[in-house]
């Protein structure tokens, strides 16, 4: 009983943290940025002024769609903040040229969150399966269930290591706002407000990941 409490918790802090998040994005997104720069051309000239030439910025389509792709080295911005000349479109390209920027230097907790890619692509395709199956035949083969725990604990640990990625590119976005003079005394506060609601969002993961996992480890445990 006291898993599902946590869980539906976590549901409600999801939804709540989503709801608050699209509020800030859009109160922010009317808020001009200091420079009269596009999302897109805040990506590109962090990047410029980071000495990196091998990524391109380019738009994607949908809302807050928006991340890096270190496969092709693309800071991909959904139409919003490509074109906008927001301080809320400015953060949000500013983020994710943070990523770019982790990946350009060896930023170690981003090189092993892709490291765990493969492993993670798969355990996402599968894990549900063999959870199901697991709990199918739970006093015959209880060892299908503990497979698929450890299936799905690969996946919380990406997560989990998630969590300092995004929080890192954030303040790398922050202070090259404030030292670029994109950001000033006044729009600073709402850029950091903004990340601030959108690392939410990996942290309430994290922690439905977490309390999901235990629940299955529980439910094994109890057999």
């Amino acid at each position: 009983m006291n898993i599902w409490v946590i869980i539906i918790g976590v549901m409600l802090a999801s939804w709540l943290v989503q709801t608050v998040l699209n509020s800030k994005f859009r109160k922010y997104s009317a808020v001009p940025s200091r420079s009269g720069l596009t999302g897109a051309e805040v990506a590109t000239k962090m990047l410029r002024d980071n000495g990196i030439q091998d990524v391109k910025v380019v738009s994607v389509p949908g809302r807050l769609t928006d991340h890096y792709n270190p496969a092709d080295k693309t800071v991909n911005l959904s139409e919003e903040v490509y074109s906008q000349t927001s301080i809320a479109a400015a953060a949000v390209a500013a983020h994710e040229t943070g990523h770019a920027i982790q990946h350009a230097c060896g930023y170690g907790p981003l090189k092993l969150r892709s490291s765990l890619v493969p492993i993670v692509t798969f355990a996402n395709n599968t894990v549900q399966w063999v959870l199901l199956i697991g709990v199918l035949l739970l006093n015959i083969f209880p060892g299908v269930l503990w497979f698929g725990i450890g299936l799905f604990a690969m996946t919380t640990v990406f997560s989990l290591i998630t969590l300092p990625v995004e929080i890192n590119a954030s303040r790398r976005a922050v202070d090259w706002l404030e030292t670029s003079g994109i950001a000033d005394f006044e729009t600073r506060p709402m850029a950091v407000d903004a990340l601030k609601w959108a690392a939410y969002t990996y942290v309430i993961a994290a922690l439905g990941s977490l309390a999901t996992l235990f629940y299955y480890i529980g439910l094994a445990r109890r057999n």
